[in-house]
C-alpha cells in the first residue's frame, strides 16, 4: 500500500493548497502560523480527506490567530473571551486546537498518530475562545432539545408513535413503538442525540487500518446533541464544520433543515413572504462576512439570525441590538404551540414544566398556563421591546405597531380553534371512542394533533413572518376549520357509541 503521504518530520514546510505554504516560523513573512500539530494534520488530511482541507483554508479560522481577533474593536469582534490560553493566542485555529482540547473530559479522546485527538468538537471546547456564545446557547431551547423530547412523556409518546408502524404480511400491519434507529433518523436528527463511547473498533482507511473509539448514535449533528465530553449542542448544526462559516449560519437555508412545515413552517413560510423574496433575490448584493453587521448596508432585507440572534448595527455603525446565541432570547411568545401558544418558558428546559393537570406541557388541555415556568409580563414587555427595535431599522412605527397588533389577533384566534377541537377530543376520550392511553396513535387523535401541531401552527407563523398562503391555505385557516368540523361530525356521527 502507499504510504508515502503518512506524516513527515514536521519541520518540513508543508505546502496545503495551490500557492499557500506555511513554515512553523513568520515572523518576518507576517503569514499565520500553523501548529505543529495541525501541520502533522494537515499533512495526511489533505490526501485522504481533501474536502475537509479546502473547507478549512477557505475559514477564517485558518487565517486569524486568536491574538490578532483580539485586537479588533468590540463591535467588530467574533471572538468573546479575553482569556484565550497563552499558548493558542499566536497560531490560528487547526485541526488540533479544536479536536485536542480538553482531552481529560472527553470520553471519546484516543491516540493518534502521537497526539491526543477528541472525535467530537463540543461547545465546550468552542468556548475556549467563544465563550459568551457557549453561555448563551448552554441556556437556549435548542441546548436542552434532546432533553425537551427525550424527558418529557407527552413528546416521548408522540415520538415513538410517529414511526411505530410495523408490516407484518402484505398489507397488514400492527402499531408498536418507534425503533431507535427511527428515531435517530427523524426526530433526533435534528434535536440531537446522546453520543456514547461503546469502546474501540479497527476502520481500513487508505492508508491502512486505524483503531478508533466506536461510538453510538454518531454521526448526529442535532442541535441538541448530548457529546461525550457531557456538554449539550453542536456549534455546527448552524456553523458547518469545517469553514464554521458565518455566511452560512446567516442564511435562511441553515434554519430550513429544521425548521420547515408541516409543524414548524418558518422556512416556508419566510421563502413566501416579501423579507424572502428580497434576500433571495439580491442575495448576491448582500454582504454575509460583515461584523458588525450594518442595516441597509450590508443586508436590505432580513434573514432568520438578522431578527432572531445576530448583532445589528445602524450605517454609520452605531449598535441596535446585541448578538445572542440564545435563539429564543428576543421571543416573548412561543407560536410553536403544544398545544396552545404560550409565554415563553423561563428555561429552556421545558421538560421540568408541570401544567395543573401534571402533564409537562405549558398550557392544560383546557387552556390554563403553568405561569411559574413561563416569563412574566414585565419580561414578554422588553422583549417584544427588542424585536420592535429590530423591526423599526426599516419600517415606521406605525407599520411595527400594525403588525404586532395583527399578530396578536391571529394567536388568539387560532387558539381559539385548538380549544374548540380540544374540547371535542375531549369529550371523545370520555365517551370511550378512543383510547386516552396514547393519546396519539388513533386516527381521530391525529385529526386533533394536526390541529395544534399543524394548522394553527400555520396560521400563527404565516402571521408573524408574513406569508399568506400559509396562513389561509396551506395548511392555514382552511385546514384549520375543515378539520374541526370533521372532528364535529366524527362525534356527532358516533353518539351513543362505546368502544
Amino acid at each position: 500500500m502507499r504510504r508515502s503521504f503518512v506524516i513527515r518530520s514536521i519541520g518540513i514546510a508543508l505546502v496545503v493548497a495551490g500557492s499557500i505554504a506555511w513554515a512553523r516560523q513568520d515572523s518576518v513573512s507576517g503569514k499565520p502560523i500553523v501548529s505543529e500539530e495541525t501541520q502533522a494534520c494537515l499533512e495526511c488530511h489533505k490526501v485522504t480527506t481533501p474536502g475537509i482541507v479546502e473547507d478549512w483554508l477557505r475559514s477564517r479560522h485558518s487565517k486569524v490567530t486568536p491574538s490578532v481577533a483580539l485586537q479588533k474593536p468590540v463591535l467588530e469582534r467574533r471572538i468573546s473571551n479575553n482569556a484565550v490560553p497563552k499558548g493558542l493566542l499566536p497560531i490560528v485555529v487547526g485541526c488540533f486546537e479544536c479536536h485536542g482540547q480538553n482531552a481529560a473530559n472527553h470520553k471519546d479522546n484516543f491516540e493518534h498518530f502521537g497526539h491526543k485527538i477528541n472525535v467530537v468538537v463540543s461547545p465546550d471546547d468552542c468556548k475556549t475562545c467563544h465563550s459568551d456564545e457557549a453561555r448563551q446557547f448552554s441556556d437556549s431551547k435548542k441546548a436542552h432539545a434532546l432533553g425537551n423530547l427525550r424527558d418529557n412523556a407527552v413528546y416521548h409518546t408522540l415520538v415513538g408513535t410517529i414511526g411505530g408502524m410495523k408490516v407484518v404480511e402484505g398489507a397488514n400491519f400492527e402499531r408498536r413503538t418507534a425503533s431507535e434507529n427511527t428515531k435517530h433518523e427523524t426526530c433526533y436528527a435534528c434535536h440531537g442525540t446522546s453520543i456514547e463511547v461503546k469502546g474501540t473498533k479497527t476502520v481500513a482507511t487508505s492508508i491502512g487500518d486505524i483503531e478508533v473509539p466506536d461510538l453510538l448514535h454518531w454521526p448526529n449533528q442535532g442541535v441538541g446533541r448530548v457529546n461525550p465530553d457531557g456538554s449539550r449542542g453542536a456549534c455546527t448544526a448552524c456553523h458547518p464544520r469545517h469553514s464554521f462559516s458565518i455566511e452560512i449560519a446567516r442564511k435562511p437555508a441553515t434554519c430550513s433543515q429544521c425548521h420547515l412545515e408541516p409543524d414548524l413552517p418558518a422556512w416556508d413560510v419566510y421563502k413566501e413572504s416579501k423579507h424572502g423574496n428580497i434576500v433571495m433575490s439580491t442575495e448576491h448584493e448582500q454582504n454575509w462576512e460583515s461584523v458588525p453587521w450594518k442595516v441597509g448596508k450590508d443586508f436590505r432585507a432580513p434573514s432568520c439570525a438578522t431578527c432572531h440572534n445576530s448583532l445589528i448595527a445602524t450605517p454609520d455603525g452605531e449598535l441596535v441590538v446585541q448578538r445572542s446565541h440564545d435563539f429564543g432570547s428576543r421571543l416573548w411568545v412561543r407560536i410553536f404551540g403544544l398545544v396552545y401558544s404560550h409565554p415563553q418558558p423561563m428555561s429552556g428546559n421545558t421538560s421540568i414544566i408541570k401544567n395543573a393537570d401534571g402533564l409537562q406541557l405549558p398550557v392544560t388541555f383546557t387552556g390554563r398556563q403553568a405561569s411559574g415556568y413561563l416569563i412574566d409580563d414585565d419580561e414578554q414587555a422588553r422583549r417584544q421591546t427588542e424585536m420592535r427595535t429590530v423591526c423599526q431599522t426599516c419600517h415606521s412605527t406605525n407599520w411595527s405597531n400594525g403588525h404586532f397588533a395583527k399578530l396578536a389577533t391571529t394567536i388568539a384566534e387560532a387558539d381559539s380553534m385548538v380549544l374548540a377541537a380540544t374540547k371535542l377530543m375531549l369529550e371523545i376520550w370520555n365517551r370511550k371512542l378512543a383510547d386516552k392511553t396514547n393519546p396519539f396513535d388513533e386516527t381521530i387523535e391525529q385529526k386533533w394533533i394536526k390541529q395544534w401541531l399543524f394548522y394553527a401552527n400555520s396560521v400563527r407563523y404565516g402571521s408573524a413572518m408574513a406569508g399568506p398562503d400559509y396562513a389561509s391555505f396551506k395548511n392555514g385557516w382552511w385546514d384549520l376549520t375543515r378539520n374541526l368540523e370533521e372532528m364535529r361530525d366524527y362525534l356527532g356521527k358516533n353518539a351513543g357509541k362505546k368502544k
